[in-house]
C-alpha cells in the first residue's frame, strides 16, 4: 500500500520530477486541497483535478504519485471503483442528453425528475422502458430525413422477431442525410466536413474539406458508380481510412450499393473470405499504405486475392505507383468514365432495413461472420455517439480506425448525423506526428484502443504537445489499464474518458460511459440508452438489478440497431438459442463475462466462450490453434488462451505446446515460429506474448479441452511470479 495524500510533501514531489521551488508552491495548494475534500478520498481528489493542479506538462510520476497517493486507503469493495471525473451541474445542462433531459425530463418522469445528473439513471430506464418515446425524440435531434416516414417507431406484432420491427414502411438514403446542411444547428454549407493531414507533411497546414464539397465530389463518385455497375452490387473498400475512402463509402450507399468493408491490415486469404462471403464484384484499394515513413504494399495483396476487377488509388500524388492488370484501373481512369454525365445526382432511396454495408466478425471458427447493416445500423451509432460521446456541431473528432472495422462506419456516421467534423491523420497513429496533428486540427473529441495509449505513453512521443482542445476521449476494444487511462486523462486536465464496448452485430455499444455520471478509470458507468440487460448466474438465473456481481450478459431483445439476419450464419442460433427467458423475453447472447460492481459500475472480464480479444480484434481459440499446429513439424497440438494483466490493459495472447514424441524446441524460437505463421496467415497485427510447452492438455471426459484450465494454471502462475517483484 502506498503513501497516503496527507503524507506526500516536498521531497516526494521532487521525486516525482518537479524542482524544488515548484514542489514547495504545489504541496501548499495540496494541502489546501486535500483540507477542501475532506476524508472522502473522492471529494479530495475531485478537489485536485477542479482546480486544475496537476497539469498536462507535469511529469507523469507526480500525477501517479497524487492519485495513488489519495486513493492509497480506498476499499473498492464498500465504495465502489475510485472516480477521476464527475459531472458538473452547469456542464451537464450544455450536453446533449443534458439538453434533452431539460426539456423533456418533467414531462416523461413527472416529479421524479430532478436533474441531467440526479435523475440520469431514471431516464435511461426510461428509454429501456419507453422506447417508441425515446427514439422518436431522437430521431428529431439527428440530421434524419425520411422519403417516406415511419408509420410508427416500433412493432411488435410479430411474436417471432424477438427485437420487433423498428421504423416499419420509412423510407430514405443514410447517406444522404449525411450530406445535407444542418439548419437545426445553422451550420452553412461552407463549414468543414472532413479535415486531415498525411504523414509527412506534419509541418503544413491541416487540410479541409467543406461539406458542399464533399457532397459534390460523393456526386461525383456515385455517378461514376452508376455508370459502371449495376444497382445492388456489392463493392468493397480496403484501404485506409482517408478523405478519399469516406468519399467512396459515402457514393456507394447515396447510390444503392453495398460496402463491403475490409481492414487494409488482412492477408490475402483473409480478403478473398470476405469477397467471396460477400460476393463482391469490385474492390477498392490503394497501391501501398504509408506507416511510419515505410511503404507497405497493399494492392498485390488484393490482387492475390481476387480476380476481378480492382481500381487503385494513389497513396501519395496522381498516379499509381504500380503496374496495374488489364482489368483493372486507376481512380483517375475510373472517374474519367462519367467525363460526360451531370453534376448533381439524386440520391437513390430505400426501405430502412436495406442493407448498406456488410461488415465481419473478427475470425471464429470457419468464415468469419458476415454481418449486414442497415440505415437502422447508422442510426442507432450515430444516436449512442450523440448521447454518450456528446458528439454537436463545432466538434472535431478523430478516432485512429478503419472501415474495415467497426468504428471505421460509426465514426463516419457520427460526425455527419450530428454536424461534427470527421479529422482524419493519413499515417500511422503511432507517434508525434499524430499527435500533432490533434493539436492541430483542434480535435474536440479523440477516440483510442488501450494498445495504442500504451505505446503513446512508453515511448513518450506525445511530449510538449497540446491537447487542452480535447472535451472527452473515448476507449473501445479492448480492456483499459488504468496507468495508462490516467496518463492519457491527465492530457487534457482530466477531461472524462468514454468506455464503450459493443459489437459490429449491435452497431453500438451495449455499455458505456456518458457526461452525466462520474466516471472511473476502465469502467462503464451504465447500459447505453435505450438498453437493456441482466447478468447471469453459472444455472442462467438473473441477479438482481445493482447488485454486485459477475456473470455472463444478457441483453434485451428489444435493441434498436441490432441485427436481425446473418448472411452466412443462422442468426436464431448464433444469438437466441439456449439463452434464458426473462419477464417473458427471450435474452439475446453477446458472450461478455462483466462484473457489476458497488455503485453499480461495470467491468468486462472477458469471454464467456472460447472468444478471445487481441488488439481490439475478436477472434477464436480454434482459428489460432489451427494455425498454430502447422507452424512446426514438432508441435503435436496446441491451445491457444488470453489473459489480461492484472491491473488491466489488453488481453495477451499465450500459446500452450504439446510436442511430439522425441521432438524438442526451445520455447522463445517456438514463440517466434508461432508469431510469424499467425501473422501470416491470420492478421499482422496479432502477437504471442506467452509460450508453454506441455506434456498434455486437460480434457472433459469426452475429451474437450479444457482451456479455462489452462487459463486459471497460467493466471496464478504470473500472480506467483508478480509477488516476488
Amino acid at each position: 500500500m502506498g503513501k497516503s495524500i496527507s503524507g506526500v510533501g516536498v521531497e516526494d514531489l521532487v521525486g516525482a520530477g518537479l524542482k524544488i521551488r515548484e514542489a514547495k508552491e504545489f504541496e501548499l495548494e495540496l494541502r489546501d486541497a486535500v483540507i477542501n475534500g475532506g476524508l472522502n478520498p473522492k471529494e479530495v481528489w475531485r478537489s485536485i483535478t477542479a482546480r486544475k493542479l496537476l497539469k498536462p506538462w507535469h511529469p507523469h510520476a507526480l500525477h501517479q504519485l497524487i492519485y495513488y497517493s489519495v486513493y492509497s486507503d480506498y476499499d473498492e469493495s464498500i465504495h465502489g471503483p475510485p472516480l477521476y471525473w464527475f459531472p458538473s451541474p452547469h456542464q451537464s445542462r450544455q450536453t446533449n442528453l443534458g439538453r434533452l433531459m431539460e426539456s423533456h425530463g418533467s414531462r416523461l418522469l413527472g416529479a421524479l425528475y430532478k436533474d441531467p445528473v440526479t435523475s440520469f439513471r431514471l431516464f435511461q430506464q426510461f428509454s429501456v422502458q419507453h422506447p417508441e418515446i425515446y427514439w422518436s425524440t431522437i430521431l428529431k435531434e439527428l440530421s434524419i430525413e425520411f422519403s417516406v416516414p415511419p408509420k410508427r417507431i416500433l412493432d411488435t406484432s410479430n411474436k417471432s422477431k424477438h427485437g420487433g420491427t423498428w421504423l416499419p414502411g420509412s423510407v430514405l438514403n443514410i447517406a444522404n442525410c449525411c450530406l445535407q446542411p444542418r439548419n437545426l444547428w445553422k451550420e452553412q454549407d461552407d463549414s468543414f466536413a472532413i479535415v486531415w493531414r498525411t504523414e509527412g507533411y506534419d509541418d503544413l497546414n491541416v487540410e479541409h474539406m467543406t461539406l458542399k464539397e464533399l457532397r459534390e465530389q460523393v456526386m461525383l463518385v456515385a455517378n461514376a458508380l452508376d455508370a459502371t455497375f449495376s444497382k445492388g452490387d456489392a463493392i468493397a473498400i480496403d484501404m485506409p481510412m482517408t478523405a478519399t475512402a469516406v468519399i467512396i463509402y459515402l457514393a456507394i450507399v447515396l447510390a444503392g450499393f453495398v460496402v463491403v468493408s475490409i481492414a487494409d491490415s488482412f492477408a490475402p486469404k483473409e480478403i478473398a473470405t470476405r469477397l467471396r462471403v460477400s460476393k463482391a464484384n469490385v474492390i477498392f484499394t490503394q497501391d501501398f499504405i504509408i506507416r511510419g515513413g515505410r511503404r507497405f504494399p497493399l494492392y498485390s495483396r488484393v490482387v492475390e486475392a481476387f480476380p476481378d476487377r480492382v481500381v487503385v488509388i494513389p497513396a501519395t500524388g496522381k498516379d499509381v505507383a504500380v503496374q496495374l492488370r488489364d482489368q483493372d484501373s486507376s481512380w483517375i481512369a475510373f472517374l474519367s468514365s462519367d467525363f460526360n454525365l451531370p453534376r448533381s445526382y439524386q440520391p437513390v432511396y430505400l426501405p430502412i432495413d436495406s442493407v448498406t454495408n456488410i461488415l465481419f466478425s473478427s475470425g471464429t471458427t470457419g468464415d468469419p461472420k458476415a454481418i449486414p447493416w442497415t440505415q437502422l445500423s447508422s442510426i442507432r451509432c450515430a444516436a449512442d455517439s450523440w448521447a454518450h460521446c456528446d458528439v454537436q456541431a463545432g466538434d472535431v473528432f478523430c478516432w485512429p480506425t478503419n472501415l474495415g472495422w467497426v468504428m471505421g462506419p460509426i465514426l463516419l456516421y457520427s460526425c455527419f448525423l450530428a454536424g461534427a467534423t470527421l479529422a482524419l491523420y493519413h499515417g500511422s497513429p503511432m507517434g508525434y506526428g499524430f499527435g500533432k496533428f490533434i493539436q492541430d486540427a483542434g480535435v474536440t473529441i479523440l477516440g483510442t484502443v488501450p494498445s495504442l495509449v500504451k505505446t503513446w505513453k512508453s515511448t513518450n512521443c506525445m511530449e510538449d504537445l497540446d491537447w487542452t482542445k480535447i472535451k472527452l476521449f473515448c476507449s473501445t476494444g479492448e480492456a483499459s489499464s488504468i496507468d495508462d487511462d490516467l496518463w492519457l486523462s491527465s492530457k487534457a486536465f482530466y477531461n472524462p474518458i468514454i468506455e464503450c464496448c459493443g459489437g459490429t452485430e449491435l452497431s453500438s455499444s451495449y455499455i458505456v460511459g456518458n457526461l452525466l455520471q462520474p466516471q472511473a478509470f476502465g469502467a462503464f458507468s451504465s447500459a447505453s440508452m435505450g438498453t437493456g440487460f441482466v447478468i447471469l448466474s453459472e444455472s442462467g438465473l438473473p441477479y438482481p438489478h445493482d447488485h454486485p456481481c459477475v456473470g455472463e450478459v444478457g441483453l434485451f431483445p428489444i435493441y434498436m440497431g441490432a441485427t436481425d439476419r446473418l448472411l452466412n450464419a443462422d442468426h436464431e442460433e448464433v444469438y437466441f438459442k439456449g439463452m434464458p427467458k426473462y419477464k417473458g423475453m427471450q435474452l439475446r447472447r453477446h458472450g461478455d463475462v462483466i462484473k457489476r460492481t458497488v455503485g453499480g459500475y461495470l467491468v468486462v472480464q472477458g469471454r464467456a466462450d472460447d472468444t478471445m480479444n487481441l488488439g481490439g480484434i475478436k477472434t477464436s481459440s480454434v482459428e489460432i490453434e489451427r494455425v498454430c499446429n502447422r507452424a512446426d513439424e514438432s508441435i503435436l497440438e496446441t491451445a491457444a488462451i488470453s489473459i489480461a494483466p492484472e491491473n488491466g490493459g489488453p488481453e495477451q495472447l499465450c500459446v500452450f505446446v504439446v510436442l511430439k514424441t522425441g521432438f524438442s524446441i526451445e520455447p522463445d524460437v517456438l514463440k517466434m515460429k508461432l508469431s510469424r505463421a499467425i501473422q501470416t496467415n491470420l492478421n499482422p497485427l496479432f502477437k504471442v506474448s506467452f509460450v508453454k510447452i506441455v506434456a498434455e492438455f486437460p480434457r472433459t471426459a469426452s475429451n474437450k479441452l479444457l482451456r479455462r484450465v489452462l487459463r486459471d494454471q497460467l493466471k496464478l502462475k504470473l500472480h506467483q511470479m508478480q509477488s516476488k517483484i
